[in-house]
């Protein structure tokens, strides 16, 4: 069974390894960053989910989740402090999947990166076919077989 690679981009040393011992505890592989520009710079095509704190030195959560959308649909959960319903409004707004709270239920975060990589994987996998049924389009996927169309751009 293959393992999800996680990369977490939070500024809070403790946070930060706090969640990488709990996510490889669940058996996922686990990066960190320290900082947004680094975050990206680990990005690759093998992560799977990130979860990203919003406010972070430098390139803030935000702006790094719409940096993500310019060329990636992996999940994205933010995990802030900031925690009013503008806040949160925002920050799906930005392209976020989901939204957790600081201080966060470790159970809960758990319960969150399973489910959004659990979406993840089963949209993708239904969007496999044979590659002469896959056209895509500078983004914009169609699937001949299953007719389902995706695009893979942010409109943001």
């Amino acid at each position: 069974m293959s393992k999800e690679k996680v990369l977490i981009i939070e500024d809070d040393k403790d946070i930060r390894e706090g969640v990488r011992i709990l996510l490889e505890s669940e058996n996922y592989r686990v990066q960190e960053a320290e900082n947004g520009r680094k975050g990206l710079e680990m990005l690759d095509q093998e992560t799977d989910l990130v979860i990203l704190d919003i406010m972070m030195p430098g390139m803030n959560g935000l702006e790094m989740c719409k940096k993500i959308r310019e060329t990636n649909n992996i999940p994205i959960i933010m995990l802030s402090a900031k925690s009013t319903d503008l806040d949160k409004i925002l920050g799906l707004g930005t392209g976020a999947d989901d939204y957790v709270t600081k201080p966060f239920n470790p159970l809960e975060l758990t319960a969150r990166v399973k489910s959004q990589l659990r979406r993840y994987t089963r949209y993708n996998e239904a969007d496999k076919g044979d590659s002469k049924d896959i056209l895509d389009f500078n983004g914009l996927v169609i699937n001949r077989s299953t007719h389902r169309i995706i695009t893979h751009r942010c409109t943001c």
